[in-house]
């Protein structure tokens, strides 16, 4: 499977008994997405940008969030220092890794990136 592969598809829906993907299926899955990095928990995954300014990165939020509420599968929003911004995924039903955080992942990493400061 390719980066591209994974996020055509599209994220299954979870419940109590969703399980966390074993850490070698993460370790697998990370590939696709290499920009993304485990947790020192091993739980979530995350990724980092320094956007160009406060608005450039609400507006990266929305897109995400359009994302998200398309595939019913929502990350962790951060934005500090007005233009430090932070994604985390986790699947919180499994608490841990499902695959739908790396169609997440993948997902995002399709959309057009923010302007990046410097």
């Amino acid at each position: 499977m390719t980066a591209t592969e994974l996020a055509t598809r599209k994220c299954a829906a979870c419940s109590g008994k969703t399980l966390p993907l074993s850490p070698e299926k993460v370790r697998e899955l990370l590939t696709l997405v290499p920009l993304w990095k485990l947790t020192s928990d091993g739980t979530r995954i995350s990724r980092s940008w320094r956007v160009l300014d406060f608005v450039t990165g609400l507006d990266f939020f929305r897109r995400i969030g359009d994302v998200a509420e398309a595939e019913d599968h929502h990350p962790d929003l951060h934005l500090t220092n007005y233009r430090d911004v932070t994604v985390e995924l986790w699947t919180h039903a499994a608490n841990g890794l499902t695959e739908n955080d790396f169609i997440i992942a993948a997902k995002i990493d399709a959309l057009e990136q923010p302007k990046l400061k410097g």
